[in-house]
């Protein structure tokens, strides 16, 4: 049940914010400049909760649609305004006015960013040490001489700690198109080396499967050393013992737990041919994993546990990246501009075809996101918030009608033209605007639905 309740709660209490946020920035600016505000809806549709407040009774209302939400000013294109307030009326603003609500809302986006970073900073950043598990062979991590068991200390001088920071510098690395670039690796007898990467097609970086798995590298996992083993299960009926260390299936070297689980799911039903290592001694046996339903899938289990490594190995596996309250301010301004920028180029490598769209994520992938980093901690979640934060931000200010930044394009226009676009010149650009946007809803609520059925 919580793998359904916690992503939906999650979802709503992110968008609930970040829209929140985003509409208050409109708000409060519209207020600062004198303009009238009527409405103030968080969702869309059927008001589910309404309440007026202030002197010019702004209504505020929780709406049945929590995918968004807008604030509704006095405007004479809309209504009938008395002569006693025209002067209020959102149409009446100058160009700047005007221009400073519009662009209040993303600009209230990237400041909430910068605040989520700053806490999430502040209260400790959990991640993992960047040690490298497997490296695909004839791919980039391989050529550069990357092997299992190396620490990523840094990529351009820029230090890692984390598996999060390798992420990230490869990505900036792929989006500014750089072919040659440097990293410096701790391998497992402790020695440094500086190796240099070659990427003939850095955007490589961005297909279909992940950065890290485009680049070549796998993060570290344990051995494929058996701990409990369930009674009566395939596992037992071959005669598995925990502390067996399986060294390869049907001839083939078994590295890591990770890999030993694809192989047994793989294999429902199908005998193999194990090689262990027990107490020093290698012994072969024949275990055939039981035929399991799973996502109306066959797949096969043997009912066994990891190995894990001991409490003293995992701390220090696990880094906590903190910062002073005034040492988190310009990281968080730094992490904030660094998300922005990604997103951006992320956003031109899709839109030259430089880039799969198969990055977009619809609601579905983001309420999935969202349970995830809420079951992960405050940090994980904040972490969560300043991204989507950004996103709405960067989002709203493309120059497509409808949006924030489509409202900015016809002010430019109107201030070169000398007067406003004609209603019928704004009324195509806005269709054109919804055709777009629904046509981007579509793509990434397919590419939702391609992620669950995969």
């Amino acid at each position: 049940m919580n793998e359904v309740l916690l992503p939906v709660l999650a979802f709503i209490v992110a968008i609930g914010v970040l829209v929140t946020v985003h509409e208050f920035g409109h708000f409060w600016v519209a207020r600062r400049l004198g303009i009238k505000v009527l409405r103030f809806s968080i969702g869309f549709g059927k008001p589910l909760w309404m309440k007026t407040f202030g002197q010019d009774r702004t209504e505020l209302v929780i709406a049945a649609i929590p995918l968004g939400g807008y604030v509704k000013m006095l405007d004479e294109r809309e209504g009938d305004v008395p002569g006693e307030e025209k002067h209020r009326a959102f149409n009446r603003q100058s160009i700047g006015t005007r221009s400073a609500v519009v662009i209040a809302g993303p600009l209230f986006n990237f400041l909430f960013a910068i605040f989520a970073y700053w806490v999430m900073f502040v209260a400790g950043v959990p991640g993992l040490r960047p040690l490298v598990g497997d490296v695909a062979p004839a791919s980039y991590a391989a050529e550069a001489g990357f092997i299992s068991g190396d620490e990523i200390l840094s990529v351009q001088n820029n230090p890692t700690p984390t598996w999060e920071s390798v992420v990230m510098a490869l990505l900036d690395a792929g989006l500014a198109g750089e072919r040659t670039f440097e990293v410096t690796v701790r391998g497992p007898g402790g020695e440094d080396r500086a190796l240099q990467v070659h990427m003939d097609t850095p955007d490589e970086l961005f297909d279909k499967g992940g950065v890290l798995e485009n680049f070549g590298l796998d993060t570290w996992q344990p051995p494929a050393m058996l701990d409990r083993i369930v009674e009566g299960g395939a596992g037992d009926r071959a005669g598995l013992l925990a502390g067996d260390l399986v060294l390869t299936a049907d001839g083939e070297p078994v590295r890591n737990w990770g890999q030993w689980v694809e192989y047994v799911r793989a294999r429902p039903g199908q005998a193999i041919q194990l090689q262990l290592l027990r107490d020093g001694i290698e012994i072969e046996t024949v275990l055939t994993p039981k035929p399991v339903i799973e996502d109306g899938e066959s797949i096969g289990r043997i009912g066994a546990y990891v190995r894990l490594p001991g409490e003293e190995q995992r701390a220090t596996m696990r880094v906590v990246v903190r910062y002073g309250l005034l040492e988190a301010v310009p990281a968080a301004l730094e992490k904030t501009f660094e998300i922005t920028s990604l997103t951006y180029r992320t956003l031109w490598k899709m839109v030259v075809g430089k880039a799969s769209v198969e990055n977009l994520s619809g609601p579905l992938s983001i309420a999935r996101y969202a349970g995830q980093s809420a079951a992960a901690g405050l940090a994980a979640f904040l972490g969560f918030l300043g991204i989507v934060s950004v996103s709405l931000g960067v989002l709203n200010l493309l120059p497509v009608p409808v949006l924030d930044g489509g409202h900015l394009m016809f002010y430019l226009v109107e201030l070169f033209k000398g007067s406003p676009m004609s209603d019928a010149a704004q009324l195509i650009g806005q269709k054109i605007g919804i055709t777009l946007l629904l046509g981007l809803m579509m793509l990434a609520f397919y590419n939702d639905l391609s992620r669950l059925l995969n």
